[in-house]
């Protein structure tokens, strides 16, 4: 991390946390769009309500705080808009805090961690929209894990080889074992990340990925979205894996010393 001073090193994480939810949020527009079926392409049109159809000015556009000053609706047409968007633009902003402070010293591992956290928050987005993840994506992703094969120092390829397969594999046998167990999407996910993290990131990353799903579900119970043994739920696991895979990539080392420091 770089050496600064308290006033500039804050300064610096507000504005890369402001730059990160913008990005968030022209990654739901993205995400949105392709998930409507809409024949609008991202790149042309402005942003406007779902309900109402009235054109968003840049009062309604900051992100996080539009919401919050809306009180979550339309200010046109009062209709409601989901929190999905505010707690996900909150969590692109913290990823990419987490990008810098991992790798602000190091502009190559930075650059590629960037490019991982952009694409797993898009098919995190579009997988809480619709319980999909396009292969499009998926081979997106594949794009910045291949250049971590040059970029960082590890791991080696015959991990990342067996990275591939450790967890994507089980996945794959338990969804033909318990049918809706896990998506395809899910499983190639893993598959991609695997080469990226290596085998021993890739268990860790699933590990968190279990964590960061248990949260959500607590989230979901108590917001209603899910009731307790209700049957015919589904949850998408999707932004869990991402969030589980981005973690371990910039802090999986550091959590393995630490758990084997502990039998030491």
């Amino acid at each position: 991390m770089l050496q600064l001073p308290f006033w500039m090193a804050a300064l610096l994480f507000v504005y890369l946390f402001m730059l990160g939810a913008c990005i968030t949020s022209f990654l739901f527009v993205i995400a949105f769009r392709e998930a409507s079926g809409s024949k609008q392409p991202f790149y042309q049109g402005r942003s406007h309500c779902d309900t109402c159809n009235a054109i968003l000015t840049a009062r309604d556009l900051v992100p996080i705080f539009s919401w919050l000053a809306s009180k979550g609706r339309c200010r046109h047409c009062g209709a409601k808009i989901p929190a999905i968007y505010p707690i996900g633009e909150a969590l692109g902003g913290m990823g990419m805090v987490l990008a810098f402070w991992a790798y602000a010293t190091q502009p190559a591992k930075l650059l590629v961690a960037i490019g991982v956290w952009v694409f797993l928050m898009l098919i995190a987005l579009y997988d809480s929209l619709t319980m999909e993840i396009p292969d499009l994506y998926t081979l997106l992703l594949a794009v910045p894990c291949l250049l971590s094969l040059w970029v960082f120092d590890g791991p080696p390829l015959s991990g990342r080889i067996l990275g591939i397969f450790i967890v994507s594999v089980p996945m794959l046998l338990l969804a033909l074992l318990i049918p809706g167990a896990f998506g395809g999407g899910d499983i190639q996910l893993m598959a991609v990340c695997g080469f990226l993290l290596g085998w021993q990131n890739t268990l860790v990353a699933f590990f968190l990925s279990l964590v960061a799903a248990m949260v959500q579900i607590v989230l979901l119970l108590a917001s209603g979205k899910i009731q307790l043994g209700k049957s015919g739920q589904h949850m998408p696991f999707g932004p869990a894996l991402c969030a589980g895979c981005y973690l371990s990539l910039l802090f999986g080392d550091s959590l393995l010393h630490w758990y084997t420091s502990l039998f030491h």
